[in-house]
């Protein structure tokens, strides 16, 4: 029988985007995200380009929209196991992990006050720590405590649960797995950043002060690991000098042979970060090309016209460490002045590319992938769409405009399996 419900996957800008457009159609949506909130990677980033707003008022209006549409359900924790049927009529497994706190949880905090367990904070990239009962973030949606299973010694322990006034912990709660019929599907699993710890003459995972863009937008959040404070990782001091080096790993044959799009002005953007913090400190950013489109140019020109800010057209080579002091030498070629760079810096930052989540966890159907593992259209398996940096590197704006188109498609596929 043929199903009027779309299931989307991935809960970032785009699926949320798809699942409101297509719920507020009159479809019935499934959202289905493996974190236990919403929001992906718009919800860690510090500030939008070229307005420089946060992204938590977007956020939250979306959140609303949410909350109060009956069309739309949520499963959190939640991963696809398995796809079968065709478009119209697929059946779908979804595998729901235990998180141990249910609906009655108020948010009090209780819980992690009593944990006596630490764990890497997943949300900040492990440059700081949570209990293993924990808030996911600040602004997290749904707003409610999980406990990870991998640090928790769970009913051994029991304090969390000993505190809870509302019974909103069970530390017996078991995976589940329940099934779904539906006319279509969207995946919107988005983005990670590529792993730099790959790129071993930038010295990242090995040397403190080597971090990536998105760690520097953690950083620098005041809901960060820092409270906002741009500081060396290996000292906890002020910068007075700070390298931004593009493509790191993106345009690359031996890792990601595309363009990840939104490096350059993620760049241009946190050199903002660092003028605002610290006048007076020299900003280098280390380029191929700066790709800055339609409105964006002004952006780029404003940065590009600030003092101290110094744009460098050429590929950083090696980034070296002095043991004694942490402070960095990249060894670059600046292809204008016809020269070879050899200047130390306080702190770089990596611009690493969007590596999609499709590279490594694939769609368990019959799609297909470019060399990068961003899925392409793929007529074998109608009724079946990719949506956003599923499908190749965007911003949030063209993320929420295709994904918005993809809602179309999905109800077109409902409405074509109806005949």
């Amino acid at each position: 029988m043929a199903s009027k419900s779309i299931m989307v996957v991935g809960g970032g800008i785009s699926g949320i985007t798809t699942a409101l457009e297509a719920a507020e159609a009159g479809y019935q949506v499934y959202l289905v995200e493996k974190n236990p909130y919403l929001g992906g990677k718009v919800a860690q980033i510090n500030e939008y380009f070229p307005k420089l707003c946060p992204p938590n008022c977007g956020l939250e209006i979306n959140y609303r929209r949410i909350r109060s549409n009956k069309n739309l359900k949520l499963f959190t924790l939640a991963e696809v196991e398995s796809i079968s049927g065709q478009e119209g009529n697929f059946d779908v497994t979804v595998r729901i992990n235990p998180g141990f706190v249910n609906n009655n949880c108020t948010g009090c905090g209780k819980c992690a006050e009593v944990c006596p367990v630490d764990r890497p904070n997943a949300f900040n990239f492990g440059l700081d720590q949570t209990k293993s009962a924990y808030l996911p973030n600040q602004f997290a949606f749904p707003f409610k405590y999980t406990i990870d299973p991998a640090t928790c010694t769970g009913a051994e322990c029991g304090k969390c649960a000993g505190v809870c006034e509302y019974q909103a912990i069970d530390l017996n709660m078991q995976q589940e797995a329940i099934s779904l019929n539906v006319g279509a599907i969207v995946w919107a699993t988005g983005w990670n950043s590529y792993d730099v710890t790959k790129l071993s003459n930038y010295g990242a995972g090995q040397f403190q002060n080597v971090i990536s863009n998105i760690k520097m937008e953690r950083m620098v959040s005041p809901t960060g690991p820092t409270q906002g404070k741009i500081i060396r990782p290996s000292d906890g001091k002020e910068v007075n000098s700070v390298a931004f080096v593009q493509c790191a790993g993106s345009r690359d044959e031996n890792h990601i042979h595309a363009c990840s799009y939104v490096c350059c002005l993620a760049s241009l953007k946190q050199a903002t970060y660092v003028r605002e913090q610290y006048p007076d400190a020299k900003i280098t950013i280390f380029y191929i090309d700066i790709r800055a489109r339609g409105r964006n140019e002004d952006f780029y020109v404003k940065v590009m016209n600030e003092t101290n800010v110094n744009l460098v057209k050429g590929k950083v080579g090696e980034i070296l460490e002095d043991p004694a002091t942490n402070n960095l030498t990249l060894l670059a070629e600046d292809q204008e002045a016809q020269a070879l760079v050899n200047e130390q810096f306080d702190l770089v930052v990596l611009a690493s590319g969007m590596h999609p989540a499709t590279a490594t966890e694939k769609i368990p159907a019959d799609m297909s992938y470019d060399v990068d593992g961003f899925v392409v259209y793929s007529p074998q398996t109608p009724g079946i769409y990719a949506t956003g940096c599923s499908k190749k590197p965007m911003d949030v704006a063209s993320s929420a405009q295709d994904a918005t188109a993809t809602a179309l498609k999905a109800i077109q596929s409902t409405v074509r399996g109806q005949k």
